[in-house]
């Protein structure tokens, strides 16, 4: 009676392990799914963060009034210009500039009104009809040394020139810039001067 009762015990342990040995492969099969599944679904992000990361380098944030590129220099086309809190003329005036020429870095825009950054970091609003296109920089602001301009070898020394004063940019390299202003016109090394960003190049 007992050794019956062990064969029956085994059959159905037999059985059991029968039947359970598709459901742990199925289990198996579906954890091996669901890691190569994980795998891929992170492998997909890491590459859709990456390729919004390299797509916002190359193309610039554009202004969603004018449609150019945002921040961008421009300079002051009045002597006298108002700067104030915020984009309508209801906003108090701030300060007023009385220097014109003076390059200045469009950060945003709102209707007719640009928000502006100068040289020492303030930030305000002014009518766009008071900037210019026209680039201008200022030599090394941040320096209290005169900055040396030189010939079109880059080498010839052709004046000095102090801390803050105002140039027209004529063109840059990426490394040279040639600036001219009154009783000056030669090259200065792009990275002391503001109103140009590091590595941009136009003619």
């Amino acid at each position: 009676m007992t050794g019956q009762r062990q064969a029956s015990d085994q059959s159905i342990m037999s059985r059991i392990n029968t039947e359970s040995a598709p459901i742990s492969a199925a289990f198996s099969n579906a954890q091996e799914l669901f890691q190569k599944r994980r795998r891929a679904f992170f492998a997909a992000l890491v590459c859709a963060l990456f390729c919004a990361a390299h797509a916002d380098a190359q193309e610039p944030q554009k202004g969603p009034v004018s449609g150019l590129p945002l921040p961008r220099y421009v300079s002051l086309k009045s002597d006298r210009v108002n700067v104030r809190e915020g984009p309508s003329k209801e906003h108090p005036t701030l300060w007023i500039y009385e220097r014109a020429a003076l390059p200045v870095e469009i950060t945003a825009e709102f209707e007719t009104w640009r928000k502006i950054r100068d040289s020492e970091g303030a930030e305000g609003w002014v009518l766009h009809s008071l900037l210019s296109g026209r680039r201008t920089a200022l030599v090394a602001p941040w320096k209290k040394e005169p900055q040396l301009l030189v010939a079109a070898d880059h080498s010839t020394p052709a004046a000095k020139l102090g801390p803050g004063v105002i140039g027209n940019l004529r063109s840059c390299d990426g490394k040279w810039c040639r600036i001219a202003g009154k009783g000056f016109d030669g090259y200065m090394e792009q990275e002391n001067l503001w109103g140009v960003y590091p590595g941009e190049k136009f003619e």
